[in-house]
């Protein structure tokens, strides 16, 4: 039977192994714990808007695939139902971004986590709030 620490470790890599997207994006996942997860990237010139600054899809992705990492955790399948962003600071070409996600608040199959996203001099860019749906569904069913 696997511990907390190494459920979530192994459900995280499961995900990441079959996440074509995250890769895509250059998506690197650092440090995971039971309901948390930290993930890291770096923003490349073709990210940039119309405006000659990151477009918010690609720190909203960030946010995303951590609050996905960081709400599977506990080896249940969670699925986003409602999630929020806003965008305090620009992002700009060759940014290092880093996304926290931690839990907020969960009551029965409910979870709602916070992700932080900072640059390289630790200023906050981005602010998520997502809620997940706990399915009954298990991502290894045998670790009983």
């Amino acid at each position: 039977m696997k511990s907390p620490q190494e459920l979530a470790e192994a459900v995280v890599q499961k995900m990441y192994d079959n996440d074509p997207f995250s890769k895509w994006l250059g998506i690197q996942v650092s440090d995971v714990e039971p309901h948390r997860a930290v993930c890291s990237m770096t923003v490349r010139e073709e990210m940039l808007n119309g405006f000659g600054v990151t477009h918010g899809g690609v720190a909203y992705s960030l946010a995303d695939s951590a609050f996905a990492f960081a709400s599977n955790t506990v080896g249940v399948v969670s699925v986003s139902i409602d999630n929020s962003i806003s965008y305090p600071a620009p992002v700009r070409a060759g940014d290092e971004l880093k996304a926290t996600a931690e839990l907020r608040t969960s009551a029965n199959r409910i979870a709602t986590y916070d992700v932080n996203v900072v640059n390289q001099e630790d200023s906050v860019v981005a602010l998520f709030r997502g809620t997940v749906y706990r399915t009954k569904k298990e991502h290894f069913p045998d670790n009983n």
